[in-house]
């Protein structure tokens, strides 16, 4: 069955290893016919004042540039240029407009931050504990549902359950909460990705978890599929192990977009 990643990074994150050539090199070898290469938008400078989280600015004509370049130089394959874009809710102090998301076919919307904590940051964890475990898992929610049902112009959500990325879980029954994500993902055109990496830390399992998986599915909202690598090794990590989780969550087709923006399904054999 065709391969493909729609969530990679590249050392322009600050956090990541490897050039764009690199990584697209990486994925030909590995068999990937489609590679999004979505590297994490410019954050304002007070949430990454050591520039470690995302593209910089000054960067970021660099990065449309190598992957253009990178589309002309491999035509065996479809090297799609993307961003993730992080929500931020209140403390959004960027200038974020339709002409923001015009240089990318492909545009991931995710949380990172709730109310300017990096919650996922290894080096912050200790917040959790203050806060609580049930207050992060209801605010990570609250601001989830208000990027998806914002008017940004983005193709997908990525990683839609990145609040367990420790192993932390609420006291309360996630079955509620799983549903009023579903119905806010389903009044919008947005799909979901399965994101690989989840397996690769605390929670032991890719994002979304499979009950959250399953009623994605039931709620016929299309899914891509994603490492969210960050080195070119990285690149087709935990990929077909995504594939079956798709299928057991009864999903039949992955949905992937094109180098132009166009959705197209790959069934499975």
């Amino acid at each position: 069955m065709e391969l493909v990643n729609c969530h990679s990074h590249t050392v322009y994150s600050g956090h990541g290893e490897g050039t764009v050539d690199q990584l697209v090199s990486a994925a030909r070898k590995a068999g990937i016919s489609t590679l999004a290469v979505t590297e994490h938008y410019p954050l304002p400078a007070e949430l990454d004042p050591l520039k470690e989280n995302a593209i910089t600015w000054d960067l970021l004509p660099q990065y449309l540039l190598e992957l253009a370049q990178a589309q002309e130089a491999y035509r065996d394959i479809d090297v799609v240029t993307g961003a993730e874009f992080d929500w931020l809710g209140k403390c959004e102090t960027r200038d974020i407009s339709d002409a923001s998301f015009e240089p990318f076919a492909y545009s991931l919307l995710s949380v990172h931050f709730l109310d300017g904590w990096c919650f996922d940051d290894p080096a912050l964890m200790s917040r959790w504990d203050e806060l609580g475990y049930d207050a992060v898992w209801r605010r990570y929610v609250e601001l989830w549902i208000e990027a998806v049902t914002s008017n940004w112009p983005c193709t997908a959500m990525a990683h839609p359950d990145l609040a367990k990325k420790f192993g932390y879980y609420p006291s309360f029954d996630l079955g509620k909460v799983y549903s009023e994500m579903v119905d806010a993902i389903a009044s919008t055109e947005r799909i979901i990705e399965l994101n690989a990496a989840g397996a690769y830390y605390g929670c032991k399992e890719m994002y979304p978890a499979p009950e959250l998986l399953r009623m994605f599915c039931r709620a016929g909202i299309p899914c891509s599929v994603g490492t969210d690598s960050h080195a070119p090794e990285q690149v087709d990590r935990g990929l077909k192990d995504a594939y079956r989780a798709l299928f057991e969550a009864g999903y039949r087709c992955i949905t992937v977009l094109t180098a132009t923006g166009d959705r197209r399904c790959i069934p499975f054999d």
